[in-house]
């Protein structure tokens, strides 16, 4: 399930998706923009910062920008970065694996190997869709619902 902060950092990266190149977004602009909290925020921008999705810039012209264009950050990596594996359960992820108390054998428990299906589904989506993809399906639905007024 995708955590409000997974939920806020996407919303984040969709604003500043938006920006012109070379252009940064203050925290409380982006807040504002979005209705998320600024501390949390400040949270989430920071994390994403430090696993390189977005650059940061002190100053009176400074704030957040994205590190790279759009359509090379996967909304996959995001969602890891915030939190944390894809896999519904522990024992279906494939960079945090964990065996359950309750399992005799993982390779034949039948939630297991559901779950690492339902996982896979999830990674190929997510890890197939670029941030600029996920900005156009926003755009259109948004024209969608203007054009129906």
């Amino acid at each position: 399930m995708l955590t409000k902060k997974g939920k806020y950092g996407l919303k984040a990266l969709v604003d500043l998706a938006r920006l012109a190149p070379g252009e940064t977004a203050f925290v409380s602009e982006i807040a504002v923009r979005n209705n998320i909290p600024k501390k949390f925020l400040d949270t989430i921008l920071l994390e994403l910062r430090n696993t390189g999705i977005l650059r940061s810039k002190k100053g009176p012209n400074g704030g957040y920008s994205l590190s790279k264009p759009s359509d090379d950050i996967m909304i996959g990596q995001v969602i890891r970065a915030l939190d944390g594996p894809l896999a519904p359960i522990r024992c279906a992820s494939r960079t945090a694996f964990e065996t359950c108390d309750d399992c005799r054998d993982p390779e034949t428990c039948q939630v297991r190997v559901s779950m690492t299906e339902v996982r896979d589904a999830i990674a190929m989506i997510l890890d197939n869709m670029t941030l600029a993809e996920f900005v156009a399906k926003e755009n259109k639905a948004a024209e969608t619902v203007i054009a129906g007024e």
